[in-house]
């Protein structure tokens, strides 16, 4: 009971999150996790030498990466299991620190320069960019209150839907094209051995953050500074 009381508003919103997990409500989130998702591929290319020549999401919650040179198979683990780091940055960074503007702004502007340098379809680009916009628009004129509950909402979004899109594509579906798949292709075992590994990595992860992100408390205070 403690506990509940502690962390009320998180809960809420995980639940309110899951009650509306199939209407077209949360859609744009899952899509923006997606968007997340081939980011991670991206910064993975970049972060071992190698380059990124588009981005690309779709409103049927997909998406691909083009990425040349790099370590392949840190790039292709990269896509679930950096965009779960990064909901569990925004989080932490909601709960713990109070520039929720600054990051809501960042994370804005990253979709902006994103589409600028690597959108080629147009469904990406009106994606990103009215994403963008209007994280870029909250960040300035909405006060803190209200960024600390977008980075939360997105943050708990990700931590949510990507161990459910690793079983759903690598274990569930494991005969349709996914990063385990290629993973699978290039550097031998099986689709649903590479799916099974990051669902694990991604359920201990989620274990760790209930223990070391959330804090004593995560609720909102009423006195939240603009």
């Amino acid at each position: 009971m403690i506990y509940l009381k502690l962390h009320w508003q998180l809960l809420a919103t995980t639940l309110l999150v899951f009650a509306l997990w199939q209407t077209p409500a949360v859609a744009p989130l899952k899509i923006l996790i997606v968007f997340l998702h081939e980011l991670s591929h991206a910064l993975a290319a970049w972060l071992t030498g190698g380059s990124v020549e588009q981005i690309s999401i779709s409103a049927a919650q997909g998406g691909f990466a083009v990425t040349r040179g790099g370590n392949r198979f840190a790039i292709l683990s990269a896509g679930y299991l950096g965009s779960l780091l990064i909901g569990a940055a925004l989080l932490m960074l909601a709960l713990r620190s109070q520039a929720d503007r600054l990051v809501t702004g960042v994370l804005g502007g990253v979709m902006i320069v994103v589409t600028v340098l690597y959108v080629r379809d147009v469904f990406t680009a009106l994606f990103c960019v009215a994403a963008g916009g209007g994280l870029l628009g909250i960040s300035r004129f909405l006060g803190h209150g209200a960024n600390d509950m977008v980075l939360r909402v997105i943050g708990l979004t990700s931590l949510i839907y990507v161990p459910y899109d690793i079983f759903d594509d690598t274990i569930a579906r494991s005969a349709l094209p996914s990063d385990a798949r290629m993973l699978a292709a290039e550097f031998g075992g099986a689709t649903l051995m590479w799916g099974g590994l990051w669902l694990l990595v991604a359920g201990a992860f989620l274990v760790w953050c209930m223990r070391h992100i959330l804090g004593k408390s995560s609720n909102l205070k009423s006195t939240s500074r603009s």
